[in-house]
């Protein structure tokens, strides 16, 4: 471990060199990789350092007990001693964890989108209610949502919704959200008071930026055409609606939410991107078995993840076993015991698949 800990900040010394180099400088390509190369490990290399430094101060503490010291003094360095070990010990593990390897998409903004999926205008209304319940909780973590499109329904549902989380460290918590969300209640359409059970799909996309995935504009053809609302009927004669087709890939983006064609453009430019960054990294981690079982799963859309269970109060994050009986705290954005539960079943995975490593 102490070995890796030595060249995590060999290589953060050589890295200031780099980010110091004129010709790396004048490079934005080169720039933005070594600069967040060495914002990723900055967390790692001063916990590795301060945990030399109290290891020092150990070392000094202990060479003071092969001295002649009176009562008084030996008992206060050996207080200090006590005090330093348990530092190291919580330094240790902090430095256990920070050694996982971090998901390159940690930091970035996302893109999410809510879809109603089996049981119709209930599960529109529950991609309604999911869509709120992360607004919500996106408040309390000082981030900004800004809904990129949206197809709601007249009962105050989504027949799908699509959105931008902007904020720090959004996806290294959002990505937990992503798969099938099951819920189990009676709907306001029905009257006879059964239970039904629906389901809406989440996805979550980490932005990509043009520094990482370029598209060629050869490889997109734009289709333009007049926005419409419900029923067809038209909103404005002008072309102001776009779809976006990815050639490579078939990854087609359609964005009529915006007056503005140019500001349609834009935003269906951000959404395809993320699609296209979001296939490849799907296409990459499939060539990685071992590492997603070590992991909690955030990568197969079609996996049932979570069960929200209305008469009972109840949500059920099936990944991990977990059942909390506060379903209307979570509903109105209270998320950080679920989340906070699955980084931890995460991070434990991960320290376990590399403790079997070494």
């Amino acid at each position: 471990m102490f070995d890796r800990l030595q060249a995590v900040e060999d290589r953060y010394d050589k890295l200031n060199e780099l980010l110091s180099d004129p010709t790396i400088v004048s490079d934005p390509k080169k720039l933005h990789q070594y600069s967040k190369e060495q914002s990723d490990i900055r967390e790692t290399v001063e916990a590795y350092r301060e945990y030399k430094d109290v290891k020092s101060q150990l070392d000094d503490a202990k060479a003071m007990l092969e001295e002649k010291l009176d009562p008084d003094m030996r008992d206060m360095v050996k207080e200090e001693i006590s005090g330093l070990e348990e530092q190291a010990e919580i330094l240790e593990e902090r430095l256990r964890i920070l050694l996982i390897p971090k998901d390159p998409n940690d930091d970035k903004n996302v893109i999410m989108e809510i879809r109603g999926a089996a049981g119709g205008d209930e599960a529109a209304l529950f991609a309604g209610n999911l869509f709120r319940m992360y607004s919500r909780y996106a408040e309390t973590q000082g981030w900004k949502v800004d809904v990129m499109d949206s197809s709601p329904t007249g009962l105050g549902g989504f027949k799908e919704i699509i959105f931008m989380i902007n904020g720090s460290n959004a996806y290294s918590k959002m990505k937990y959200e992503n798969g099938a969300h099951r819920v189990q209640r009676v709907p306001e359409t029905e009257s006879g008071g059964r239970i039904h059970t629906s389901t809406s799909t989440v996805a979550v996309l980490p932005e990509a930026e043009e520094v990482e995935i370029e598209i060629h504009e050869k490889d997109v053809r734009v289709d333009t055409f007049a926005s419409s609302g419900a029923g067809g009927q038209s909103v404005n004669t002008t072309m102001s609606a776009v779809r976006m087709t990815h050639l490579p890939t078939g990854i087609t983006v359609s964005m009529q939410d915006e007056k503005s064609q140019i500001k349609n453009r834009e935003k269906a430019m951000k959404i395809l991107r993320a699609r296209v960054y979001d296939k490849f990294q799907q296409e990459a981690r499939a060539e990685y078995d071992a590492q997603r079982k070590s992991a909690v799963g955030t990568g197969d859309r079609s996996e049932r993840i979570r069960t929200y269970n209305y008469p009972q109060n109840r949500v059920t994050d099936h990944r991990i076993g977990l059942t909390i009986q506060k379903l209307d705290q979570i509903m109105e954005g209270k998320l950080d015991e679920v989340i906070d539960a699955l980084i931890l079943e995460d991070q434990s995975r991960k320290l376990e698949s590399m403790n079997a490593n070494d």
